[in-house]
């Protein structure tokens, strides 16, 4: 499965996307645990003190935010079909 970054995570990535081999039907809060095992830089980015995906992160499957996803962290998605993007929140002015 294909995972993309972007803005700060991008930069601690190193990279635009990241390739990982997944099952078909890991939910999506498997895929961040896989995502922070994989790149702990993140982890401070990702998470609030208490361990929880911090409000300020956007995680997007299919174009559609996954607060907005019936089962949210807890859908399931297809390694082999869905696109999942990591966005921090951005502010403009």
């Amino acid at each position: 499965m294909r995972v993309y970054f972007y803005a700060t995570f991008r930069e601690i990535v190193g990279s635009k996307y990241i390739d990982l081999e997944l099952a078909d039907g890991i939910t999506v809060k498997r895929l961040l645990d896989r995502v922070l095992l994989d790149h702990p830089g993140l982890r401070p980015e990702m998470l609030d003190a208490e361990g929880a995906l911090s409000k300020h992160v956007h995680i997007f499957v299919n174009g559609r935010g996954c607060v907005f996803l019936e089962r949210g962290l807890d859908t399931p998605i297809s390694a082999s079909h869905d696109r999942v993007d990591f966005f921090p929140a951005v502010a403009g002015g």
